[in-house]
């Protein structure tokens, strides 16, 4: 996969290289199936596991940018967005003459199903409140966070992924996970985790928070309000952007810059030279 700058106003898009530079635009309306990861489909094409990349781009400012993938799935890595951000503070982001263009919600919208719920509220910043109950050993967990503070690479960005070590065979029999190790992913067991330690103690919450900015960068733009999300998932949080699509009084476009605290008050808003991942 590789990184590679594109013009003001482009967005994010997918180029199969393999298949003759076919694009996919990272949008809500191009979201294909939503299970265990969020996919993208134009036409027959498809792009699969697209949130942890989507994550990183949103929450470290970079509106622009082709991602050149030779294949269907986006590589995984160690399981979290932090290998993304290092190459994004190697390479550095181009500050673009157009301002950044923001969702700012003015109404709210709500997603329920099953005694889950996600919702999407007016709000200054780009504020996130998770919370999680899955079985033991992980349990509750709950979270709060805002993007505008500058705060994704330091409290989010390095929370990784995690499943159950029985679910390995029903996820590659899906078609995912395929470059899955034990260095990619926290591997539980129900007693407890297989592959420690953890990088924080609420690991779990913070990696569904990461999920949620990846899945509501499929809005399109960078959102500017309050989510609350309990028990939610991929499913839940792109019915959410899908919503607010459909919904044009729900929010409106608004323009501006950010101010963000370190390590980024020297990177403005802008798309990245070429780095291959």
């Amino acid at each position: 996969m590789r990184l590679v700058p594109a013009p003001a106003g482009s967005g994010i898009v997918f180029r199969r290289t393999d298949l003759d530079n076919f694009e996919i635009v990272a949008t809500g309306r191009n979201v294909a199936k939503v299970s265990y990861a969020t996919s993208l489909m134009r036409g027959s094409v498809l792009i699969s596991t697209t949130e942890h990349l989507l994550s990183a781009l949103i929450g470290y400012g970079v509106d622009n940018v082709i991602v050149e993938i030779n294949n269907l799935e986006v590589p995984i890595l160690d399981g979290s967005a932090l290998p993304y951000i290092r190459a994004f503070e190697e390479t550095g982001l181009k500050q673009q003459r157009r301002r950044r263009e923001y969702m700012r919600v003015v109404k709210p919208v709500e997603v329920r199903d099953s005694g889950k719920f996600i919702g999407i509220y007016p709000g200054r910043g780009y504020a996130i409140d998770y919370t999680i109950d899955f079985p033991e050993p992980i349990g509750y967990e709950t979270m709060r966070v805002d993007l505008a503070e500058g705060d994704y690479a330091r409290l989010i960005a390095p929370a990784r992924t995690f499943g159950f070590k029985e679910d390995e065979a029903m996820l590659r029999n899906m078609g995912l996970i395929r470059g899955v190790s034990d260095d990619s992913a926290i591997i539980l067991s129900r007693k407890g985790v297989e592959n420690g330690p953890l990088r924080f103690p609420d690991e779990f919450v913070r990696h569904k928070v990461l999920d949620l900015i990846g899945d509501l960068a499929l809005a399109g733009r960078r959102i500017e309000g309050h989510v609350v999300a309990e028990r939610a998932g991929h499913a839940m949080h792109t019915a959410l952007v899908q919503q607010l699509l459909r919904d044009r009084s729900s929010w409106e476009l608004v323009h501006g810059c950010d101010q963000v605290a370190e390590p980024y008050k020297t990177k403005a808003a802008g798309h990245l030279r070429p780095v291959a991942i």
